[in-house]
């Protein structure tokens, strides 16, 4: 029922229908992983760009530079799910030929969870992996009283022959602004280190995190006492593979003019390797799954909680809600609501 919604508003929206699949798929696709944050709760947030004129909701993607192993594609100011779509797929279609494919993309917008593209790499049986910048500035520097980046998030996904793909996706911050949303619906405090208020100090306060103009999130490891220089340092090498090696903007924001216009000007950046290049057809499946084995037969701290793997959290959740349904807070169900009745499409979520 997610993706029959999403349907019915991208196209009250006047989405190209080849489009409208590809971006409600990958949007129901991250809520089953459970990747909240990343999937319908977007829905507000896409239509407040959307209607600030910052998204064109008639995009004509096409490919700028092609050469060899690479290729630049240019998103014309869309949702960033049917460029990042393509990215991904012709990177793999570069694999397949050289070995190994890259594909930028720019003048792209929010594409949701960069995981989901990494993993359409595995089902091709290459190694994934995708960067992106996104669309405000919301991560402090180490030591930094201002935002100057994004949460800047690293996918990275691998085959193995007989276990589930090694599936990494995170966030170069503590956390997504998505998660301080999470907290304000269901009224629940943050945790310690995940956010500042508009002073720059540390907060639990959801709406004070939030209330932030701009926002003001923690790099990973949330204080330079716990490692956040090495999250700051991420997040920078993300920004040169998304954005700068694309000609995009930082955190939404025009380098050079030091101010954001109306296309927020985001990018992206997708490789695949193919890894019968480096080895033996077969190999590299077999040792990695010798690999997460031996990772999963570690002897656990506390037996309740054995040791897992990249992905295997999103692997369970995702089983479970694929027979028991997407959990959906009363207030993002009314969010929705407000942008279907907005633009005139049926809400199909119930009351």
């Amino acid at each position: 029922m997610l993706r029959k919604q999403l349907t019915e508003v991208f196209r009250a929206w006047g989405v190209a229908e080849d489009d409208i699949g590809i971006i409600a798929e990958n949007m129901v696709e991250s809520d089953l992983r459970g990747i909240d944050s990343h999937g319908i709760g977007m829905l507000p947030r896409y239509d407040e760009h959307r209607q600030n004129g910052a998204v064109n909701v008639k995009a004509k993607v096409q490919v700028l530079r092609d050469f060899g192993a690479v290729a630049m594609i240019d998103a014309d100011h869309g949702l960033g799910h049917v460029p990042a779509t393509r990215a991904m797929r012709l990177a793999c279609d570069k694999a397949e030929q050289f070995g190994i494919g890259a594909v930028s993309v720019r003048n792209s917008n929010h594409f949701g969870a960069a995981g989901v593209y990494a993993t359409m790499a595995v089902e091709r049986g290459f190694i994934g992996l995708c960067t992106t910048g996104t669309t405000q500035r919301s991560v402090l520097p180490t030591f930094g009283k201002e935002p100057r980046f994004s949460t800047n998030p690293i996918a990275f996904a691998a085959p193995a022959k007989n276990n589930d793909a090694f599936s990494l996706d995170m966030a170069t911050s503590t956390v997504a602004v998505g998660k301080l949303n999470i907290a304000r619906r269901a009224g629940k405090p943050l945790p310690i280190g995940w956010a500042h208020d508009s002073e720059g100090q540390p907060t639990t306060d959801p709406v004070a995190a939030l209330n932030a103009t701009p926002k003001r999130l923690s790099p990973l490891g949330g204080t330079r006492e716990l490692g956040s220089h090495k999250g700051y340092g991420l997040a920078v090498m993300v920004d040169i593979l998304s954005s700068i090696l694309s000609g995009s903007y930082i955190g939404g924001y025009n380098l050079e003019t030091g101010s954001r216009d109306q296309f927020i000007n985001v990018g992206h950046f997708c490789m695949a390797i193919n890894p019968a290049a480096f080895r033996e057809e077969g190999e590299f499946e077999d040792e990695l799954d010798g690999l997460i084995d031996m990772l999963r037969a570690t002897p656990p701290a506390n037996p309740d909680q054995p040791v897992l793997v990249a992905g295997d959290p999103e692997y369970a959740e995702h089983a479970r809600r694929s027979k028991n349904g997407v959990p959906m807070t009363d207030t993002l169900a009314q969010e929705v609501r407000a942008v279907a009745e907005d633009c005139g499409a049926p809400y199909l979520l119930g009351n």
